[in-house]
């Protein structure tokens, strides 16, 4: 009861506090570019033309290692661990056939079998997601960032359906009863019931000029950049390497390239 009553005090002030701190807040869940409060704009904010990520899987390829980076990115953005299949993630792997279905192998080599890969959303530059979304509670920014407004979702999970990644989750169930009070990030709002969420590309640390917590953590294997500049590293990193997407017949122009 104690425990109930401490988590109960402590998400009230959390949320007080989302209401003095409304534009970051915002900012948080994908719609800001760079501004803080009173609309002062941040000098440090990174900004590109079309954010882009390119994923090494000759570096990144372990259930542990992407393990790892999906816990600090699901601890930085308050995403709850739920034991079911209603479970939410931002960042998880899969195996070749899950990650590549157009890309099948009837006699794959050992280490395709064997290695596992980094999925999220793949932030498209034709984002199916967006299409459908009757509230625009989904929405692709300037940048090519496709973020959420989670106020603005009412839940019909049409956006779920369009994307042909399986990178968004619902909340079935209340995600703040999932989550430790005491280790929440204060810096990034929590989600409602009844809402989807999915990976935004770490859009509140690049507005205050930080790198996305996965590219950090990675050490070197995950490279992020301005897709339109060719003195980019990401586009150093295409111009050297071999790389494939995920499922390029649907159409969507994904924004995250495979380094094979």
């Amino acid at each position: 009861m104690k425990q109930s009553r401490r988590n109960f005090l402590k998400f009230a002030g959390l949320s007080a506090a989302g209401l003095c701190l409304a534009p970051n807040a915002v900012m948080a869940s994908g719609a800001g570019t760079g501004t803080g409060a009173h609309g002062a704009v941040n000098e440090t904010a990174l900004h590109a033309k079309r954010w882009a990520m390119v994923i090494d899987t000759r570096k990144l390829n372990t259930e542990e290692a992407i393990d790892a980076l999906a816990e600090t990115c699901h601890h930085i953005h308050n995403v709850p661990k739920i034991d079911s299949d209603q479970n939410i993630k931002w960042l998880w792997s899969g195996t070749y056939s899950e990650t590549f279905t157009e890309q099948e192998n009837n006699f794959p080599s050992e280490a395709q079998e064997k290695n596992r890969f980094p999925l999220l959303c793949n932030h498209c530059q034709n984002p199916s997601c967006v299409r459908v979304c009757p509230t625009k509670a989904t929405f692709k920014r300037p940048d090519n960032i496709v973020a959420m407004d989670y106020h603005r979702c009412i839940g019909c999970r049409y956006c779920m359906a369009a994307c042909p990644f399986g990178a968004r989750s619902f909340n079935f169930m209340d995600p703040r009863t999932h989550l430790d009070m005491d280790k929440i990030n204060m810096k990034f709002p929590t989600r409602m019931r009844g809402v989807v969420e999915k990976c935004n590309f770490c859009v509140e640390r690049l507005a205050v000029g930080e790198m996305p917590a996965c590219v950090e953590k990675s050490e070197g294997a995950i490279i992020f950049g301005d897709l339109q500049n060719p003195d980019s590293d990401v586009r150093k990193a295409l111009r050297e390497n071999f790389t494939i997407r995920r499922k390029p017949a649907a159409g969507t122009e994904p924004g995250v390239y495979y380094i094979i």
